[in-house]
């Protein structure tokens, strides 16, 4: 429903209030503190169900392709044996993307927030991968999103999964956050953000889903080890170039 214009300024200074609260009382402390945190009723029900709407589109337009891995998988082991989600990698711009568009917005207002508290220097993101696990208990084995400081510092994780039943749909996202004595189980339910470390200090897992599951993630970057992680790239390829 649109407001009168009036009430907009006032609408949009609470939201920046409320964003500027989480970011400051609960993303920041629990970053530092546990390396995770996820909060529930992010959007909104009525943003939320758009969101969705338009993942689901791209889902049954065929837009979306299994998952690539990273670097090369052992000799013999199937892809679909370490992950098993469809993915494709959306800006916000293209058309009907416009409700995830407004979700990277808030996102990124998040976290620009907590950059200054986080001692990371963050000026940039990925596209946001769209995801979707089948259902057929597809799930991804362990690993961890950076482990060779690629500059991925921050991973952020929107979930889109109405009356999800962890026990009867399985589905969990689960982190071993390094050092601790425990793992986090994060359930993948509708609207809630979840935040995490990148690094080695999260190894984590998606364990079998036996419903469509799906999700959106962005990773926001390290501008130092971005840069960095580039120019040892581009060094390697320059040697590998001039080789006989």
């Amino acid at each position: 429903m649109l407001q009168p214009p009036d009430t907009m300024p006032f609408l949009q200074h609470a939201l920046d209030s409320q964003l500027e609260s989480l970011a400051l009382q609960q993303v920041v402390p629990a970053l530092l503190d546990q390396g995770f945190f996820y909060v529930d009723h992010f959007l909104g029900d009525i943003a939320g169900h758009m969101v969705l709407g338009q993942v689901k589109r791209m889902h049954s337009c065929g837009l979306l392709n299994d998952g690539q891995l990273a670097g090369r998988s052992s000799s013999g082991v199937s892809r679909r044996n370490i992950r098993g989600d469809k993915i494709t990698w959306v800006n916000g711009t293209e058309g009907g993307t416009e409700a995830v568009n407004f979700l990277l917005t808030l996102i990124d207002k998040l976290i620009s927030l907590c950059v200054g508290r986080l001692g990371k220097s963050i000026r940039a993101r990925s596209k946001a991968m769209v995801a979707c696990y089948p259902g057929n208990g597809a799930g991804y084995v362990k690993h961890v999103d950076n482990p060779n400081a690629d500059g991925r510092c921050v991973t952020c994780i929107y979930y889109l999964n109405k009356n999800w039943n962890a026990k009867e749909h399985g589905g969990l996202l689960r982190i071993f956050p390094e050092g601790k004595p425990y793992v986090a189980d994060i359930e993948p339910l509708f609207d809630r953000l979840l935040l995490f470390w990148s690094d080695r200090r999260n190894p984590h897992e998606v364990q079998p889903s036996y419903a469509t599951r799906y999700a959106i993630t962005v990773w926001y970057f390290d501008s130092e080890e971005r840069a960095e992680a580039k120019r040892k790239y581009l060094t390697a390829v320059s040697q590998e170039s001039a080789s006989p």
